[in-house]
């Protein structure tokens, strides 16, 4: 089985609507994609840090209960386990306030086994971070060495804004090592000053990568490829809550490709009816898990979807 390699931050998100707490729930950009994917049944494997602590223990404990391989994730002994406050507006999207404590040792890990057509998912401030960039190159020194599939959500919040200048070496670097690119309306105009997907391309993108995907909140998905462009409506959805929708619209991309067996290989070559499979999965993923608090699909999608395939 082609095994999902994800690396990333671990964190507790505490939810408050109308100022008053709501849920609290395991998460991280990427973590929520991989509790997606190990609830539909694939192979997968996260690397990240946790306190040893009881949040740190509720995050583990999440993972081994949805099939997350837990082998790769450094529980520290000094320091807290990282808690955000997730404020949701009227339309459900949130505002972030951060609590974290980190040891001067970070990501004191070992890398997992890689191999061809495997898929690696790396994304949000932890891919850029100056503090962990040498385990993050390792990983994806490693990735590119064994052929496997290298899937980069950029994922860079507002509030990293002021260091883009700063971070975008790094950032440019890794639109070089990835083979699939994805990025928010958002991120390309914190970084870029960019608001169109075509700008964004053209200027930032072909160069590095091909292919690309947009999103844009509740508005169209823009894929760009070397033969063609095309465009996906979103579909609408009662919104509980949108915290995780970007990170399971990732995890649907990722079970697209392996569920279509599209290899490293095939990438240049897809028709538009293979993306549009490929982009129907991630429409799905991303649309259940706003439908709740959960960061992630439900178990009952995860069944009802594996029915499709």
């Amino acid at each position: 089985m082609r095994k999902v390699i994800g690396i990333g931050e671990t964190i507790l998100d505490i939810l408050f609507r109308n100022g008053q707490p709501q849920a609290a729930v395991p998460g991280g950009s990427v973590y929520n994609a991989m509790i997606s994917l190990g609830r539909m049944g694939m192979d997968v494997t996260f690397i990240s840090e946790t306190g040893n602590d009881r949040v740190g223990s509720m995050i583990l404990d999440n993972m081994r209960a949805n099939g997350v391989r837990t082998d790769n994730v450094n529980v520290f002994p000094d320091g807290k386990s990282p808690v955000s406050l997730a404020f949701l507006n009227e339309n459900n999207d949130a505002e972030y306030i951060f609590y974290k404590d980190y040891p001067r040792q970070r990501l004191d890990v070992t890398m997992p086994d890689i191999q061809a057509d495997d898929i690696v998912m790396i994304g949000s401030y932890f891919a850029v971070t100056p503090v962990l960039r040498d385990k993050v190159k390792e990983l994806l020194e490693l990735a590119r060495e064994r052929g496997a599939i290298i899937y980069y959500d950029v994922n860079f919040r507002s509030t990293h804004a002021n260091e883009a200048i700063k971070l975008m070496p790094t950032i440019l670097e890794n639109f070089e090592y990835a083979d699939i690119l994805r990025g928010s309306s958002e991120d390309f105009r914190f970084m870029f000053g960019l608001d169109r997907a075509e700008e964004v391309y053209r200027q930032k993108v072909a160069f590095y990568c091909n292919p690309f995907i947009y999103t844009d909140g509740a508005h169209d998905v823009r894929l760009f490829t070397r033969q063609y462009s095309n465009t996906y409506p979103v579909p609408k959805v009662e919104t509980v809550s949108t915290i995780g929708a970007g990170d399971n619209f990732n995890a649907g991309i990722v079970y697209g490709l392996i569920e279509n067996r599209v290899r490293r290989s095939d990438l240049d070559s897809l028709c538009q009816k293979d993306w549009d499979d490929i982009i129907a999965c991630g429409l799905a993923f991303g649309s259940e898990a706003c439908r709740s608090t959960e960061n992630s699909i439900s178990l009952e999608f995860a069944k009802n979807f594996k029915k499709l395939f």
